[in-house]
């Protein structure tokens, strides 16, 4: 080849503009696909379409699925979902999104929010909702309408309380009830409707719950125990949310909604999943400046469930187990490891060098492990970037990964302090008058020793770590914890199966280290007490 050819060809591939979010490939939009129908679902005799990629958007239904689908193909582009927690999805549209990683868009029944439009500015709206009221029907007598929250419910024993109303946190209807009732009533959160639902549906904890519309009617459809009272109140929009500087996608977004607003085709969508009614009629007006042609033609019904496939669902809590053992016997290690080092130092090093060390260790083990998870996925890059510039990120994994083990490092650190402070200090000195410098002393003779007297304590941190790996499940890991969570929410009907096949996969996991623990526990204390 023309060395002149190949210089230009480099130049051109060099010099080339970087691909714009509206020139990708892909319309990655985020959702949660654990919040349940009819957003993102799944029915218990679903097979994945792909079983490889249990995120593939093809493995789930529901309304926002096939508006996604809709949209992307008006764009010019494939739908791609990406999972995330429901209430950190805009979070997501702070990273740097690539062809492989990030979110373009929100899209998972969130409401027009001034706060939230302010920081990622929203599209017209796509569905109007309302707030609706749902009861347990042995209820319906005693709360039959809004007003009837504040009188209170009547205990067994004749006396009076508030009534417990769960809502979904950081949601429009939680900012509603709060304004409207106070604390005239008590108002529970939770960040899950199924949970919430069922809750309700068992009389347990909770009188009544408020949810928008299609969540609301989804779920006392397919209940013989929920039901709707009092007429919906407070008439909202689910909006699409996307970044500041994505105009030009935000404005593709814009005419695709009105488009499919006014020829029919969201029209077609919702009446699958029975959300058709007269706000949206309105809205169509709104938005769209008239109303949908129509015809005579019926939407086909949304599907009924099936009957339930254990096989699969057993191979799914086994894969999600899977990943619990590979960010414990990951990050456990690597903890082990800092562990050490921050032990060595706050024994054996300077005061300037123990006092931070003392500080790091009591930090870590005051904080929650759910806020360091956030710090390090979330804000973690964002500190990154603007101390260093470029870009910066972690997948969940490797979040995963890294907030386990500094957690831990704190735990693991107290336990070799304790054996390190346990060999007695002529054992150091006696190494020094043999000629040996302090580091060799301290790998030949101090640490071996240390490390046979905590075994026991740390693997029973190892053994811990196996169930806290479940916090991971906030940074978006599909571990043991969530992918339960995620069944329930698609099977509600087999909740304590799902339960005891969880609980007996965690003991297997478990069980056996524990009976290590003790055999360590009985060997190396008969040691302990011939040293001492």
């Amino acid at each position: 080849m023309n060395p002149r050819w190949l210089l230009a060809a480099v130049a051109a591939l060099t010099l080339a503009p970087p691909v714009t979010a509206q020139e990708r490939k892909y319309l990655r939009w985020g959702g949660d696909q654990v919040g349940g129908g009819p957003y993102i679902y799944k029915e218990p005799g679903d097979k994945p379409v792909n079983p490889n990629d249990e995120f593939d958007e093809r493995n789930f239904r529901g309304f926002e699925i096939e508006l996604a689908r809709y949209l992307a193909k008006e764009l010019g582009r494939e739908s791609d979902f990406e999972p995330g927690d429901w209430d950190k999805l805009p979070e997501l549209l702070k990273q740097k999104v690539t062809d492989d990683k990030g979110i373009d868009i929100v899209l998972n029944g969130y409401e027009l929010r001034d706060d939230l439009d302010k920081q990622y500015p929203a599209t017209v709206p796509y569905y109007a909702y309302r707030l609706s009221l749902v009861v347990h029907k042995d209820s319906a007598n005693t709360i039959s309408k809004w007003n009837d929250l504040v009188n209170g419910i009547t205990t067994a024993d004749g006396k009076t309380r508030k009534a417990k109303v769960g809502v979904l946190g950081g949601t429009v209807a939680e900012k509603y009830m709060t304004e409207r009732y106070g604390d005239k009533i008590e108002l529970l959160t939770n960040p899950d409707v199924a949970t919430v639902m069922g809750l309700v549906e068992r009389k347990q904890s909770m009188d009544a719950t408020v949810q928008d519309s299609p969540a609301a009617k989804f779920y006392v459809s397919r209940s013989k125990l929920l039901e709707e009272v009092g007429e919906a109140q407070k008439p909202g929009y689910y909006v699409i949310y996307t970044r500041k500087g994505d105009a030009e996608l935000r404005d593709k977004l814009n005419a695709a909604i009105k488009k499919g607003l006014k020829d029919g085709t969201l029209r077609k969508i919702y009446r699958k999943y029975g959300l058709w009614n007269a706000d949206q009629d309105w809205l169509c007006k709104e938005v769209a400046g008239e109303f949908p042609t129509d015809d005579d033609e019926e939407a086909p019904a949304a599907s009924e469930p099936g009957k339930v496939d254990w096989g699969r669902l057993f191979r799914e809590l086994l894969k999600a187990a899977s990943m619990t053992i590979f960010l414990a016997v990951s990050s456990f290690p690597i903890a082990m490891l800092i562990g050490m080092l921050v032990a060595l130092g706050r024994v054996y090093g300077p005061w300037i060098v123990r006092f931070p060390l003392g500080l790091y260790v009591e930090f870590l083990r005051g904080t929650p492990l759910l806020l360091q998870l956030y710090f390090v996925f979330y804000l973690l890059p964002l500190l990154i970037q603007q101390l260093f510039g470029g870009t910066f990120s972690l997948s969940p994994i490797q979040a995963g990964i890294l907030g386990l083990a500094i957690n831990y490092s704190a735990y693991e650190a107290e336990n070799y302090r304790a054996g390190l402070l346990a060999i007695p200090r002529g054992q150091m000195e006696a190494a020094l008058a043999l000629g040996m410098s302090p580091f060799t002393a301290l790998r030949v003779v101090i640490v071996p020793q240390a490390m046979r007297i905590v075994i026991p304590p740390v693997t029973n941190d190892f053994i811990a770590l196996f169930k806290d790996t479940s916090v991971c499940s906030v940074i978006l890991i599909t571990e043991l914890t969530r992918k339960y969570n995620e069944l329930y929410n698609f099977n509600r009907e087999y909740i304590i199966q799902l339960a005891f096949i969880t609980a007996g996969l965690y003991l297997l996991m478990s069980y056996p280290l524990a009976i290590v623990a003790r055999v360590l526990e009985r060997r190396l204390g008969s040691v302990g007490g011939a040293r001492r």
